[in-house]
């Protein structure tokens, strides 16, 4: 069996080996509940894969996004080199879900681009989870919802040895009840193709291709192909050959549609008795549509809000998502957990609300509120010991690791707490120093604060609390003479990556922003983060959020924090000690081990490609047909190439272009 490997290239430092230690002990001492406070820089990831190697275990990594979980997985991928590192993320680049407006009488299809590379990485997640033990999956949130039936996913696994004897029509049939089609011109990922004696088939987990030598009934050769030259690659004497789609409906076909069956009859009964026989003929007509298609084809269009009848569950119990496919023992990382938590607390019962005007008006059986994601206790249940990885644990995690057993240490926040500190940044950088002025005369201030930083090539980041506010303060600066740019909600995506790259170049020396906490800013060159209106509680406000602010200051030697405030709220206060804790550790250890520190570098390269800057502008409406045809599938090529390279943001801000140019396009023409 193969074990974890940690790559030698790295060597835990600072404070890690004695936080990689700690969370080890609790482990093994049977914690269900930990949290891991790192803050920005000290090198939460690694810790994290240190505790992975030595554990033993496999593991899922969830993070609250794409583009997250999608710079977690590629750090796994260089630490672990030589084991099962996954992907699982959802595999739409666009997706629009099903939904109706009763107010204005709109029924919404469900509309969807699904990336094939992000879905095989899916498939070779699950096939990881069934063959070995050294797995690691980064998985967003999306790990959370119905993915089809394990058990029939792991019943309908083809295996097959050389030498043995196969029927060719049995074989045959066997792969289209997995989902496999026949295409003998288009082949791709999910399809097979017949010539005389060789089967050539596109694994739903593999790029390459499966090759199936016959001598009549008898399997002669298992071979593995390059998929454009077809070169053999290797030969092997056994292979599995999993489905091509996580929705499989193996041997229950009738029982399945009989119970379908008897729900819409009770369903129509029960809409006809209120009076309402339009929607009992569009649920019935729908619904015998679907019936048809899984009789014909074994699968019909939103297969996925029939699964609890085609696995055979109970009214409201909850269908296999990818949890299911780990083994009884393993471990859960959640990072940033304060963010990660509330959403997947969040998602069912966003996802109820439309389930239930479909099923209202007869567009979808009461049954499709099972095809759901989990809801916050059932995620509980199914996982076990898990890492709350968070610079600013929340209320929920910091709840669970609550142990009045504990010592309380006076200024101390965590000291009841199952919570290992990670403080010490390998580059020696030091939390920012806080200053608080009043909030008078603050902008004429912040100005003096600010040319401080131009004359030394310094950025600074500015938080205001409305967008309003934030233009005001961007104007007020630009009369000044000051090269500055706002940032908020109403700046496309693409805009926001040209904006944050052109500040570490130099083209803007301030930014001013309503919610810097959401951009993921990794700007080594801002040495000032000022906060207007600091006292003005709520979220961009509250404890943890301040605490984040103060954070885009830390990557800088000469870090700074300005709060503007005319009173100490709790949170401030809260924030600054919490701050001061933090940094007059990370100063100590710097003195007692003679490190001098270093400002944070990255890569002064461009956050997008320069020939994607102009061929992602909105494209001007031509009333020629095929040349408004070539300019969207132009876009819509970059966006596929922009999520097939896990270059999430840029994909979505594709989309929403190309949603934009269809609309401005049927404005025109009508």
């Amino acid at each position: 069996m193969l074990s974890f490997e940690l790559s030698k290239k790295f060597q835990p430092k600072g404070d890690q080996p004695q936080a990689i230690e700690l969370l080890v002990n609790g482990i093994q001492a049977g914690k269900k509940h930990q949290i891991l406070l790192g803050v920005t820089g000290s090198g939460k990831t690694f810790t994290v894969a240190n505790l992975i190697e030595k554990l033993q275990l496999p593991t899922l990594v969830i993070a609250h996004n794409k583009t997250l979980a999608a710079q977690l997985y590629q750090e796994f991928k260089i630490f672990f080199p030589k084991n099962a590192v996954e992907y699982f993320v959802s595999y739409y680049d666009y997706y629009q879900p099903e939904a109706y407006i009763p107010s204005r009488d709109v029924y919404i299809e469900k509309e969807a681009n699904i990336n094939q590379e992000i879905e095989r990485l899916r498939h070779r997640a699950t096939k990881s989870l069934l063959t070995r033990k050294d797995v690691i999956i980064v998985a967003s949130v999306s790990c959370i919802y119905g993915l089809g039936i394990p058990e029939a996913y792991i019943k309908g696994v083809i295996s097959l040895q050389s030498g043995n004897i196969y029927p060719r029509k049995t074989l045959l049939s066997n792969l289209n009840n997995i989902q496999y089609q026949r295409q003998d011109i288009e082949f791709s990922q999910g399809h097979y193709r017949v010539k005389g004696d060789i089967i050539d088939i596109k694994p739903s987990w593999e790029e390459n291709v499966l090759r199936l030598g016959f001598f009549g009934d008898e399997l002669e050769r298992i071979q593995w192909l390059h998929p454009i030259t077809f070169e053999q690659l290797d030969e092997c004497l056994q292979v599995d050959i999993f489905p091509a789609t996580h929705y499989v409906m193996l041997g229950n076909q009738d029982t399945a549609i009989a119970s379908i069956q008897s729900e819409l009859k009770e369903r129509c009964q029960e809409f006809i008795g209120l009076n309402k026989e339009f929607e009992a003929r569009r649920l019935e007509s729908k619904t015998n549509y679907d019936i048809d298609m899984m009789r014909e084809m074994g699968y019909c269009k939103g297969i996925e809000n029939y699964s609890r009848h085609l696995s055979g569950r109970m009214p409201g119990q909850p269908g296999g998502v990818l949890i299911d496919f780990f083994p009884e023992n393993f471990l859960t990382i959640i990072d940033e957990s304060h963010v990660t938590l509330p959403q997947i607390e969040g998602m069912y019962g966003g996802d109820q609300s439309r389930k239930n005007t479909l099923i209202d008006y007869g567009f979808r059986l009461p049954s499709a509120r099972d095809n759901r994601p989990l809801k916050a206790d059932e995620f509980e249940e199914k996982i076990k010991q898990r890492i709350y990885v968070s610079a600013t644990p929340g209320v929920r995690e910091l709840n669970r690791c609550f142990d009045s057993t504990l010592p309380l240490v006076q200024d101390h926040p965590f000291s009841q707490y199952h919570v290992v500190e990670q403080l010490i940044r390998p580059t020696g950088l030091v939390d920012p120093e806080v200053f608080i002025y009043g909030t008078q005369g603050q902008i004429p201030h912040l100005f003096s604060e600010i040319q401080k930083r131009i004359k030394v090539s310094e950025r600074t980041l500015i938080t205001a609390l409305t967008k309003q506010n934030a233009e005001e303060i961007s104007d007020y600066f630009f009369k000044k003479g000051v090269k500055v740019q706002y940032l908020h909600s109403d700046i496309h995506s693409l805009d926001r990556v040209d904006i944050l790259n052109d500040l570490r170049l130099g083209k803007y020396d301030v930014l001013v922003g309503v919610n810097l906490l959401r951009e993921g800013l990794d700007l080594p060159e801002v040495s000032l983060v000022a906060i207007l209106d600091a006292d003005k509680e709520g979220f961009l406000r509250n404890e943890r959020s301040l605490i984040q602010l103060m954070g885009r200051a830390a990557r800088h030697i000469n870090g700074q924090v300005i709060l503007y405030a005319d009173k100490i709220t709790d949170s401030i206060q809260y924030a600054v000690q919490e701050s001061k804790r933090r940094r007059d550790i990370q100063l100590a250890y710097n003195q007692a081990h003679g490190i001098i520190p270093k400002s944070a570098t990255r890569d002064m390269v461009d956050m997008r490609p320069e020939e994607k800057k102009s061929s992602v502008v909105l494209p001007k409406i031509d009333l020629q047909a095929d040349m408004q045809k070539e300019q969207l599938d132009e876009l819509e090529k970059e966006m596929q190439e922009a999520a097939s390279r896990l270059d999430f943001e840029l994909a979505a801000a594709i989309r929403d272009q190309i949603k934009k140019f269809k609309e401005e396009a049927r404005e025109y023409l009508n």
